[in-house]
């Protein structure tokens, strides 16, 4: 079993995700993976998703090799062990601030000896085979992708201590989130901001971690981001795309 995208992370191949938050069905995985995205952001803070659709989602998606990650709400660890033994191959933490909150996260999704996830009957990864429970637990720690998401000033003040956990995986920014608390919404290229990408960006080549981001649009800001290291970067959502798309199609055949 592998996780595809941490697989080419580590290569450093830039990946790209899209978050999912109105979608319902379980054809949103091969719809998204045709488009040519490497994993799929199921929102559990702004979405109103079960975990019902999410785990039938997820499970598409492990077949059709665009890898399920999930983002939790706010505190929501108890979610977190339901969430992976349904599918899910990574968990992104939302509006870390302090090192504590990402080692917490990384205690309940890694089994014994890096955590004290629990171990359940078979799970959708495996197929629901009869596995060596020891190479399992062991594989599965090692694929399943743990993201702490950073999204305000007091955050990155603390970036260094954050990246420095030890099984965390990506340091995520939240870019719109982070622009609203630092008093410039929505001015992804504010030096502000660019100014914290900068800082997360050495405390990932620090530490190890791979560094993410979320929420930019511009696509030179993107670009400018991505060309500082942020090779887990979120795309868009599926409402943005079905409007902007719909909103085109509209404004094109009502043009006189």
């Amino acid at each position: 079993m592998l996780n595809s995208t941490k697989y080419n992370l580590a290569k450093n191949n830039l990946t790209l995700g899209v978050g999912i938050v109105q979608s319902r069905v379980v054809e949103i995985a091969p719809l998204m993976k045709t488009a040519g995205f490497d994993w799929l952001f199921l929102d559990l803070e702004h979405g109103a998703m079960s975990t019902e659709t999410l785990s039938q989602i997820s499970a598409m998606a492990l077949k059709t090799d665009i890898t399920p990650i999930v983002r939790i709400p706010i505190g929501g660890y108890s979610m977190v062990s339901r969430i992976l033994d349904n599918g899910s191959m990574g968990i992104v933490l939302p509006h870390v601030e302090k090192p504590e909150e990402a080692e917490r996260l990384v205690d309940i999704a890694k089994f014994a000896p890096e955590g004290t996830r629990g171990v359940g009957g078979g799970i959708v990864q495996y197929d629901y085979k009869n596995v060596n429970l020891s190479d399992a637990t062991n594989e599965l720690n090692k694929q399943t992708l743990l993201v702490a998401m950073v999204e305000t000033p007091n955050a990155i003040e603390n970036i260094d201590e954050i990246a420095s956990v030890e099984g965390i995986d990506v340091i995520m920014i939240g870019t719109n989130d982070l622009a609203m608390a630092s008093g410039c919404p929505q001015d992804f290229g504010n030096p502000i901001i660019v100014k914290s990408y900068e800082k997360v960006a050495m405390a990932c080549k620090k530490y190890g971690k791979w560094l993410g981001s979320g929420g930019v649009k511009d696509p030179d800001i993107a670009k400018n981001y991505i060309k500082m290291g942020a090779n887990f970067f979120l795309a868009g959502q599926d409402i943005g795309f079905l409007m902007s798309a719909s909103k085109d199609r509209v404004d094109l055949l009502r043009k006189d």
